[in-house]
């Protein structure tokens, strides 16, 4: 309740400014799981059964060809599943939605509806040409999303998504946006560039028509930039997200500006300009303030500098609301601004639900879960100080009685579930105490990850069946910790050379899995095989994630009996 309590407080930033100043709010995405077909378990990297050994090179002449079809696609985001397609696209549509609503694109309306005015021989002409100006808003930024695949191709994308320095990358690029939106200077391209195709939309027929609607998108990028680049990185990457971002984003646009064009009459409806555009974009500055340290943690978590601790991280956004919803009471001036006379009904609501948001973080600080929140901002294991615990912050239990294990000192699970983050090891203390597996694959940068655990392994039913019934094992593919020489090798499905932590669990889901989307749950018995089939990956329905586990611990079972 206290998330769709949130979420309505947030969503009131869209609907509550009539004209309505209406903004997109960036939300993440994530890569998906989908299930990958039937294949027969082999050891990976193991020195130590020579016929186990034999199986993997058999198997692999055998199944090398479907293997790299099936990791191609995998990686290439054609198993993603719909609703995560959706979710990209709902992004592009909210931006596009935000952005006509910016100081940059909403005064053109009227240039836009006097240019079909003006041209229009008929009614039935002046509405095709308005069709064709909507469409070629959507070739234009569906073109840009082309190319953007095009240049960095699928398994790029992919990868980059993780990366850790291009996470910061993307950091310093959104916080460049968010102080261009504040105000301190704006981001356009050449002027040159601008006036020869303002020059080219005089042109009469079709050709005029496409460069009016290529001059919208050249004049209103300083707007529409930042917003298309968050958009683009709000989620994980793979080789449709630029093309439905663009294609939700300019069918917003084109939309609204093929109506107006067709029904001028409609104009009327619409507030004048005047300083509530500036306050949008101010509004949307914060936003990528906030949204940018999502970056920064990870690569903070992938590289363990540890310089982006839980607790600053929400200090930082909990500072960040508080003087937003100071500005949206007038009490802060920027240099844009417009004087406030007084504060409207919507100001004072979106202001509350600020502070709201503000007040609902603080709590965090002292180690509560903000459920909320959990998928955006660093593990609970990050903090220095949390209430009840003595340890100074960890999310682990201290008193386990048995010794350290592999890669425990920099990697986490958390719950308190006391397991494994090598496969090998966890292997072997199956196997001693008859326990079945399960297999977490996930990442410091994968958000879905951090909700599965927040939102369903925190369930006492499920987290029961993790801490007693199972062995887990979290492998995180995303780590850029480095192995030590004599681990590392060369990965002919992942194509590079497996020598950090991250990459060897990577190309073990991609060799075993066919698959390198996170999360991914894979249950196994201590044979190695199965338990039940397909794995799963995002699974946010609790009593059916209980079913998957219970499943697995009846097959288990059986298999044990016939032993």
């Amino acid at each position: 309740m206290k998330k769709v309590l949130l979420l309505l407080l947030m969503a009131s930033m869209f609907i509550a400014l009539p004209a309505v100043k209406s903004y997109a709010l960036v939300t993440q995405d994530t890569t998906a799981t989908a299930p990958p077909d039937d294949i027969v378990f082999t050891e990976v990297g193991s020195a130590q059964d020579s016929a186990a050994n034999s199986q993997v090179k058999t198997e692999k002449d055998t199944l090398k060809k479907d293997t790299a079809k099936v990791e191609k696609a995998a990686v290439a985001g054609k198993d993603v599943p719909k609703q995560s397609l959706w979710v990209t696209f709902g992004l592009g549509l909210l931006a596009g939605i935000a952005a006509f609503f910016l100081p940059c694109i909403f005064p053109m309306v009227p240039l836009t509806v006097g240019f079909f005015t003006k041209r229009a021989e008929s009614r039935a002409k002046g509405i095709r040409s308005a069709i064709i100006y909507g469409l070629s808003i959507i070739v234009i930024y569906v073109g840009l999303g082309v190319i953007i695949t095009l240049i960095w191709g699928a398994s790029a994308l992919n990868e980059i998504s993780t990366d850790g320095f291009f996470n910061i990358f993307i950091f310093l690029i959104l916080i460049v946006f968010g102080v261009s939106f504040l105000g301190a200077f704006e981001i356009t391209l050449p002027s040159s560039f601008v006036n020869k195709l303002d020059a080219k939309s005089d042109a009469k027929g079709l050709s005029g028509i496409f460069f009016m609607a290529a001059t919208l998108a050249v004049v209103s990028f300083s707007c529409t930039g930042p917003l298309i680049g968050t958009s683009l990185v709000a989620i994980n990457t793979d080789l449709l997200t630029p093309v439905v971002v663009m294609f939700g984003f300019s069918l917003s646009l084109a939309v609204i500006f093929t109506m107006f064009a067709i029904f001028p009459s409609l104009m009327t409806g619409l507030p004048k300009s005047g300083g509530w555009l500036n306050s949008i974009k101010v509004f949307l500055g914060f936003l990528e303030l906030g949204l940018s340290l999502k970056f920064l943690s990870t690569a903070d978590l992938a590289y363990h500098w540890g310089i982006l601790d839980r607790e600053i991280f929400l200090a930082i956004w909990i500072v960040l609301a508080l003087i937003l919803g100071v500005y949206l009471l007038g009490k802060i001036k920027f240099s844009h601004d417009s004087d406030l006379p007084y504060v409207s009904v919507p100001r004072l609501f979106i202001a509350t639900a600020t502070f709201v948001f503000a007040i609902y973080l603080i709590p965090g600080l002292w180690g509560a879960p903000l459920k909320a929140v959990s998928a955006l901002v660093p593990p609970l294991s990050t903090q220095d100080f949390v209430i009840g615990q003595d340890s100074g912050g960890s999310n682990q239990t201290t008193t386990t009685g048995h010794a350290k294990r592999k890669y425990a000192e920099f990697l986490h699970i958390p719950h308190n579930i006391d397991g494994f983050f090598d496969y090998q090891e966890a292997l072997a203390y199956a196997k001693q105490v008859k326990k079945p597996l399960f297999l977490d694959f996930t990442g410091h940068g994968c958000v879905n990850c951090r909700e599965m655990e927040a939102r369903v392994w925190s369930d006492p039913r499920v987290l029961k069946k993790l801490k007693e019934d199972y062995i887990v094992v979290s492998l995180y593919t995303d780590d850029k910790t480095d192995l030590p020489a004599a681990e590392q090798f060369d990965s002919k499905i992942l194509g590079t050379k497996v020598n950090t932590v991250g990459k060897k669990f990577k190309h073990l889901q991609a060799e075993r899995f066919n698959t390198i989307s996170q999360p991914y749950y894979v249950l196994l018995g201590t044979d190695e095989k199965e338990l039940v089939s397909p794995p799963i990956g995002v699974e946010f329905n609790i009593d059916k994630y209980l079913q998957y586990l219970d499943n697995g611990l009846s097959e288990f079972a059986k298999k044990q009996t016939n032993e």
